[in-house]
């Protein structure tokens, strides 16, 4: 039994618990009757002015072995060539050797922290996953939290930044933020990526959702990365990772990718000689044909006007229902307090529970509270907050929504 002897005992992941809890009542993936405003997957279908979703492939002789530790050279070149083409004309290009590519965003992220060490900063609320990583690297590893504020959308302002970076070896920050939503971009960002050249401090950008980028109530008219201002691809310390997870809508593809000094590369390859062993060959054949540049194009830019219709419509009804929604310019994700509604809606938590009954999933926010080895005690300062996910198709986001205004008004809240 796991917790004893030889095995212990290992938690799920803060959404995959969400999940697991919903598996015991009947929720499967695709289920008709479940409104999935949890779990951090885009709809896959088929989407109006998107390109036919990429079906099948001919698998070559040589596939069938194994592949390179980093991905093949075809692969790790069209990836270069994807960013050279949005982030870095009139710059120096990245090139093959500038990209390493794995078998998913969280293998990725598993080789980085199997080679990292020294100090680390990172932010709150962020990416749950990153907790378990870092305590996996505690003996290398020095987590250091670096205060956010809501008036601050949960980001750190670049000026702060630049201060707490002079006592870190790097840091790690999803960005667009999942979960709040919120964009470092423009100056801001440029200004991270001085402060990581100035002070040798490695930034880890965990760019997943890069393409989810809006402006006001309408699609932003490109994406973000922090690729478009890294002076040297060769020498700066930055590290871009991303994938066909999110943006492509391909997660059952498990492919992504990392982009960063060619030494670097080559040390999270070594990683990967024991952690993963290399991507699929079959996944990185099917990867060339999502990068070819008409066929990204005219999905990711489908994927702004589909996606900013459903976060126009959540923020709003979310909002008529009593919550204060985070301002967000990214993501598929609405991050809201429920401090004033009536109990036990009022908790992340209480919500969870009431909302699973209706068979709709959201995420309590206390899980976003990244803790590395339980250091801070007490209750979560997020404990009343939420992460909703509109990244299920319109009517399914709508019918969940519905569900909830009836649990409202069951609870007394006009909305």
């Amino acid at each position: 039994m796991a917790g004893d002897g030889a095995f212990r005992e290992v938690p799920y992941m803060g959404v995959i618990w969400v999940v697991a809890e919903a598996h015991k009542r009947g929720f499967w993936n695709g289920n008709p009757d479940w409104c999935n405003l949890g779990q951090g997957q885009p709809e896959i279908g088929e989407m109006e002015g998107a390109p036919d979703r990429l079906r099948s492939v001919v698998i070559e002789p040589e596939d069938q072995a194994y592949g390179p530790i980093n991905g093949t050279d075809e692969m790790r070149q069209a990836v270069a060539d994807h960013y050279n083409r949005y982030y870095r004309r009139g710059k120096k290009p990245y090139t093959a050797a500038n990209v390493g590519i794995s078998q998913g965003g969280r293998v990725m992220l598993s080789r980085v922290f199997g080679s990292v060490q020294g100090r680390m900063g990172y932010q709150v609320p962020d990416y749950t996953a990153y907790q378990d990583m870092m305590d996996y690297a505690a003996s290398r590893l020095e987590p250091v939290l670096i205060p956010t504020a809501e008036e601050n959308n949960f980001s750190i302002p670049a000026a702060e930044f630049a201060e707490a970076a002079k006592r870190l070896d790097s840091f790690l920050i999803s960005n667009p933020c999942n979960p709040t939503g919120h964009v470092i971009q423009g100056d801001e960002l440029a200004s991270y990526c001085e402060t990581a050249r100035r002070e040798g401090c490695t930034l880890i950008m965990d760019e997943f959702y890069s393409h989810f980028i809006y402006e006001g109530d309408q699609p932003g008219r490109g994406p973000v990365s922090s690729a478009q201002f890294v002076e040297d691809p060769d020498i700066d310390p930055v590290l871009v990772i991303d994938g066909l997870t999110k943006s492509f809508r391909y997660p059952g593809w498990r492919m992504g990718w990392v982009l960063g000094p060619p030494e670097i590369v080559e040390t999270l390859g070594r990683a990967a000689s024991a952690i993963d062993g290399g991507p699929s060959r079959i996944v990185q054949r099917m990867a060339l044909r999502a990068l070819e540049p008409a066929y990204a194009e005219q999905e990711t830019s489908a994927l702004r006007v589909a996606f900013v219709k459903k976060r126009n419509m959540m923020v709003e009804r979310l909002t008529k229902m009593g919550m204060r929604c985070l301002p967000g310019a990214a993501t598929f994700y609405v991050w809201a307090c429920v401090e004033d509604l009536p109990e036990p809606l009022n908790d992340g938590m209480g919500l969870f529970w009431a909302a699973l009954d209706r068979q709709v999933m959201t995420v309590p926010g206390e899980f976003f509270d990244i803790n590395p080895g339980g250091e801070r005690s007490g209750e979560s300062p997020f404990r009343q907050w939420v992460r909703f996910s509109f990244g299920p198709p319109y009517d399914n986001v709508d019918l969940g929504l519905t569900r909830l205004e009836e649990l409202f008004r069951e609870h007394g809240v006009e909305c």
